[in-house]
């Protein structure tokens, strides 16, 4: 009888086994997955040091992750490292995930003008123009990939920590088909979001329902890689887009955290499996089945990282209030009181010989500025000098001034992060998101009117580029229910087809002339900043009446920008560092003397603006060269540039 017993229990425990694995088996997806990997969950800018063999194991460890949670759910899955990929690799799987950046088809390109200044920039290109690839990029991957092919999963901000918020609950990748059990729980609103929001004179609520994506984030892990949020303006006005979560960030409740554009899905958390909650591990692969049904290239194409939309003008409208101009002055006092307290400390530490850390040693050398605070006709007049000449200190103007021309504010061609008013447009008062424009535009052409102007819109706002009358009246009478209007995508008029063969979606008409690989050196800070080029450094070395020299570095910042000088352990900007690598011979005296910095946002960190001096004493004999590494991020109030670094060399 016992070995009856042994034997059924032996049987049932076959079939359990059995039926086990068929279950699991039934579980996987009929999809075939690329995994591109490569990168690693350490963040190694702003002076981090890893060493490259932790990196290496840190990347094959996150690899491995990824795929082990792969095959759990798809049938084929290959995973190769980020050097092994090309382009046609993509073609024979359904879905393809970076997880790192490939070699580019063609490098970054700077544009110089007659004076020796950046007068644009034409980005990497890693995928081909005609990549129509369902694809699923990690962070910012996103950026990276995408900046070539004009999607709108651009970088915002590095600063994406580990809970989402904000999500379309009834969308595809929380219902399905792999079950999501979500557990939201109320959390304090992120202070970044309510300042963005203050700067467009919006209300948002002191807590928000949070849903975790990932156990670990670069708040409270020490060098953990951030995720990436994209910018939310514009985002969703065209149909081939949507922003389906956000999460706490540095930026705009808005943010982008999740979101898809045309045949791109942008992941934007950090994470690798290993440290992803289980929902945020169902939610990352309903993520990729999702995406995995568009195919074919985007319609509208964010071709200008910097370019603004409407939304921008509620900004400039705030910007003039009295409101704007009280809180400014508030935040430059409790500055002002909270480095004095700072500075008073060091003092004290310093006055019994204790030793300083670095930013204590910086902040010894801060000075409250003596000039009283701005008047709001003193604000004013600074922030928009050509207005105030005509309104003055008449904030209900400035008000009536922004709403009036609403309708009429333009953000396309070569604008950068602004807005101008389009007097063309204005002429014929008819908003340029208005359909009736472009019709109207075609019946000037067509009866002789004032031709030169209806060509100047029908130009500016499609990219159509008919030689007559008649053909520009066939295709909007064809196509204009079709029809969308998109900022983000350059303040243009779309048809609303992925069928090529289609007038109006061609993007090639804009295309920037080819530049030759030779690039003209810039001189030292000849020319101006602007906002391609925020940033000029150039170095030099001075003799001092001591007997020793100095090595001076110059920063120049165009205005709106800043770079940082210290950052916040909250924070994950990239403060500036200056490393100056003396000759045999020659070493340093004393420490590096800083340009004058200000407070920004209430975390602790602060920033440097307009044209400052870095000043390191050197003494020593002989001939030699002197190498200094500037290593920055330079961004202004709506978004950041990638992390930068400069090498300026001097003979001695």
């Amino acid at each position: 009888m016992k070995r009856l017993t042994f034997v059924l229990s032996l049987l049932l425990l076959t079939l359990l086994t059995t039926l086990s694995a068929t279950l699991s088996a039934q579980k996987k997806t009929d999809l075939s997955i690329l995994f591109v990997g490569g990168s690693s969950d350490f963040y190694t800018m702003g002076g981090v040091k890893t060493d490259s063999l932790e990196m290496q194991k840190s990347a094959e460890a996150r690899t491995a992750s990824f795929a082990k949670l792969l095959k759990q759910y798809f049938k084929n899955v290959q995973v190769i490292n980020v050097a092994e990929y090309s382009a046609s690799l993509s073609d024979n799987y359904d879905v393809t995930i970076f997880d790192g950046r490939p070699k580019p088809w063609r490098e970054r390109k700077m544009i110089y003008g007659d004076r020796g200044t950046v007068t644009d920039v034409i980005p990497a290109a890693y995928l081909p123009q005609d990549y129509n690839r369902p694809t699923l990029c990690i962070a910012e991957y996103s950026e990276s990939l995408g900046r070539s092919l004009g999607i709108k999963n651009d970088w915002y901000c590095l600063c994406l920590d580990a809970d989402a918020f904000g999500w379309i609950k009834d969308h595809p990748i929380f219902r399905g088909p792999y079950k999501v059990t979500l557990k939201p729980v109320l959390k304090p609103t992120p202070e970044g979001a309510k300042e963005v929001a203050q700067m467009y004179g919006e209300k948002i609520p002191d807590s928000i329902e949070m849903w975790s994506v990932q156990n670990k984030g670069y708040i409270n892990t020490p060098a953990y890689r951030p995720g990436m949020v994209s910018r939310p303006d514009g985002y969703c006005d065209s149909p081939d887009a949507e922003n389906i979560c956000g999460g706490v960030s540095l930026k705009s409740i808005d943010a982008v955290a999740l979101g898809r554009h045309g045949n791109f899905f942008h992941w934007g958390f950090s994470a690798a499996p290993y440290d992803m909650t289980e929902e945020g591990k169902i939610v990352f692969i309903n993520s990729i089945i999702y995406i995995s049904q568009f195919t074919g290239e985007p319609i509208a194409r964010k071709m200008n990282d910097r370019i603004s939309t409407r939304h921008y003008v509620d900004a400039m409208k705030y910007l003039v209030t009295a409101e704007a101009w009280e809180a400014n002055n508030k935040a430059n006092r409790e500055f002002n009181k909270s480095v004095l307290e700072t500075k008073k400390r060091a003092q004290e530490k310093q006055a019994k010989g204790e030793e300083l850390d670095q930013m204590e040693k910086i902040y010894l050398d801060f000075k409250v500025s003596s000039e009283p605070e701005p008047t709001y006709s003193e604000y004013v007049k600074e922030r928009v000098p050509q207005l105030y000449h005509i309104f003055g200190d008449d904030a209900a103007e400035y008000s009536r001034y922004y709403d009036k021309n609403r309708p009429y504010f333009y953000g396309g061609g070569s604008i950068n992060y602004g807005l101008e008013i389009d007097e063309d447009v204005r002429s014929l008062g008819i908003a340029n998101n208005d359909i009736r424009l472009l019709d109207k535009a075609i019946t000037m052409l067509e009866k002789g009117e004032d031709t030169a102007l209806a060509t100047r819109i029908l130009t500016r706002y499609t990219l159509c580029r008919f030689t007559n009358a008649s053909q520009w009246r066939n295709w909007f009478e064809t196509y204009k229910d079709k029809m969308f209007f998109t900022e983000s995508g350059g303040w243009l008029w779309l048809v609303n087809t992925t069928d090529k063969s289609v007038p109006g979606n061609d993007y090639s008409v804009l295309n920037k002339s080819e530049v030759s690989e030779e690039q003209i050196k810039i001189p030292e800070l000849t020319g101006e900043t602007d906002d391609k080029n925020p940033v000029m450094l150039s170095a030099a070395l001075n003799k001092l009446s001591d007997g020793t020299m100095e090595v001076a570095i110059r920063m120049k910042i165009h205005q709106g920008y800043h770079t940082y000088a210290n950052v916040s352990e909250q924070e994950p900007f990239i403060p500036t560092v200056v490393a100056i690598e003396l000759p045999q011979g020659y070493q340093q005296v004393g420490d590096l003397k800083i340009p004058a910095f200000k407070k920004y946002g209430n975390a602790g960190t602060t920033i440097y603006e307009g044209d400052g001096v870095f000043r390191q004493k050197i003494r020593g004999n002989g001939p030699g060269e002197i190498k200094c590494t500037i290593s920055y991020q330079c961004c202004d109030n709506g978004i950041c540039f990638p992390p930068a670094e400069k090498v300026l060399v001097l003979t001695i």
